[in-house]
């Protein structure tokens, strides 16, 4: 009974998680559709507040209103990488047009303008229809730069810290010539203080250039007073004491650190001189704990970008190695795995000298093509499929003419021209030990039925032949040098089975190519 019930909350505990990850896949799958819902959430609750209308009547009634009329839009999010896949550039591009650049103008100027006008709904659905077509052109752009990123070798090398400087500099420039531009202007300019308005005056800055300038320099200054705590933080504090001696070491250099170097940077920043034109923002006593509170908040507020940098930079080390050890052993592989071949279709040419057949120079030029064939084209990390196809022709025309018996040998294919390519001598293992171990002991009538069914998201392929039970136990490096490829080229994305069953040997291999 205890084990009854322990195998009972085992099943259902296994189920539990299976569920949690079919709704993780299911978020990750279509997480364009939840930022529309979570954004359009946000409008209604902006809604809500504005309208003082504290209630979940108000909330749900509103939110349902807007999911319908956008539902198109939310179809479209849904449904959008099974369409890029599937659809043509054309007519994904005309739908797009249609659901974006029609329907959510409609819906503004039609619904939001004509049908509901001079109410609260027309704002709301102005402004959700507004953000979704917002959003979706954001998450074009982003898909664009994607594609592109790996193109821009100088974004890829861009650090956080070059980063933050080339984002400081301009943060200095634009507040510099704020500054410069509300010179002279009563709403900003007082007697003793200098207010920075939104006031963007290039005449100002023209004849005002030396001023321009200073404040840009005593700005940039100033961010990078800043930015060298965040710099100490990410260079020496975390990797340096951190990680090899904890948390409470960490705190106390941090906290001493802060000590010894706020008074100084306080000084010179109260020296500035637009420290006071700008009405003394820097008190003249250096030591005020509010300066010290400034540096220990950039380094609080820094620390959790820092980890995750550093956990990338050791993450991405790990993979490199990773990749660099799987490169490795697909290379060993390889060379395994010509070797194995070359001894199997070596002794079948032996064979035919032996016997004097006069099939033996068409022998030796398509045994010359599959040789070709294994020295080059397994240099390449991929093939296409229809060059595989046809060196497995090859090699089954060579062996049709060595074999004295005339086995019952078939091969059907089903293969979709977008199918993505595969990697070199993937198939062929399969096929060599259907022979070897099926069709060449055979001491009746054997057979080989050959099945290949591709598309841009599937490969299936099965060899069935004919197997006597003496060779049962008999085997190579064939099927073992497969099986950790599919591991390294595919994993968690093949299945291989094989089995026998009434003197019948059956091999399947399916890929996802997705």
């Amino acid at each position: 009974m205890p084990a009854l019930v322990f195998r009972r909350s085992f099943k259902l505990s296994f189920d539990g998680m299976k569920r949690w990850n079919d709704l993780l896949g299911m978020l990750k799958k279509h997480y364009e559709t939840w930022l529309y819902i979570g954004l359009l959430c946000w409008v209604v609750i902006f809604q809500l507040l504005e309208q003082k209308s504290m209630g979940w009547g108000f909330y749900l009634k509103h939110l349902s209103l807007v999911l319908f009329l956008l539902l198109p839009v939310l179809v479209f999010s849904w449904y959008k990488e099974q369409w890029l896949q599937t659809w043509s550039r054309r007519r994904y591009l005309w739908w797009w047009v249609i659901c974006f650049a029609v329907y959510l103008p409609l819906v503004i100027y039609g619904l939001g303008t004509l049908v509901l006008p001079n109410s609260h709904l027309q704002l709301l659905i102005v402004v959700s229809a507004g953000c979704s077509l917002l959003l979706e052109l954001v998450l074009v752009a982003n898909a664009w730069y994607q594609q592109r990123l790996h193109q821009w070798k100088w974004i890829q090398k861009l650090s956080l810290e070059k980063s933050i400087l080339i984002s400081v500099s301009l943060i200095s420039v634009i507040l510099a010539i704020m500054g410069v531009s509300s010179i002279g202007n009563p709403a900003y300019d007082e007697p003793g203080r200098l207010l920075l308005g939104f006031e963007f005056s290039l005449w100002k800055v023209i004849t005002r250039f030396g001023t321009f300038l200073g404040f840009t320099v005593q700005f940039l200054f100033m961010y990078l007073c800043g930015y060298f705590f965040f710099y100490l933080n990410n260079r020496i504090l975390v990797p340096k004491i951190l990680k090899p001696k904890g948390l409470i070491l960490y705190c106390m250099s941090a906290l001493a650190a802060v000590g010894i170097i706020y008074p100084v940077i306080a000084q010179l920043l109260a020296w500035l001189p637009f420290n006071h034109r700008l009405g003394m923002i820097f008190s003249a006593n250096p030591f005020v704990l509010e300066n010290a509170f400034g540096a220990i908040i950039i380094i609080l507020l820094s620390l959790p970008v820092v980890l995750a940098l550093q956990w990338s930079k050791q993450n991405g080390r790990i993979m490199a190695l990773e990749k660099e050890k799987a490169e490795t052993e697909l290379d060993l592989l390889k060379q395994q795995l010509n070797p194995h071949f070359f001894f199997n279709t070596l002794n079948n040419l032996y064979a035919l000298s032996l016997a004097q057949s006069k099939q033996t120079p068409e022998s030796i030029l398509q045994l010359s093509e599959l040789m070709r064939y294994v020295i080059y084209k397994t240099k390449e990390p991929a093939v296409s499929i229809q060059e595989e196809i046809r060196y497995l022709e090859d090699y089954i025309q060579l062996q049709r003419i060595r074999l004295k018996r005339k086995p019952d040998i078939q091969f059907s294919q089903e293969v979709a021209a977008d199918t993505p390519s595969v990697p070199p001598l993937l198939l062929i293992v399969l096929v060599e030990n259907a022979f070897k171990h099926g069709v060449e002991p055979a001491e009746e009538r054997a057979f080989l039925h050959i099945s290949l069914r591709a598309d841009a998201r599937r490969l299936y392929f099965s060899c069935i032949n004919s197997f006597e039970q003496e060779t049962a136990n008999k085997g190579g490096i064939g099927l073992a040098n497969l099986q950790r490829r599919l591991a390294l080229l595919y994993p968690g994305k093949h299945q291989l089975k094989t089995g026998i069953e009434n003197h019948t040997f059956k091999a399947e291999l399916e890929l996802d190519l997705s």
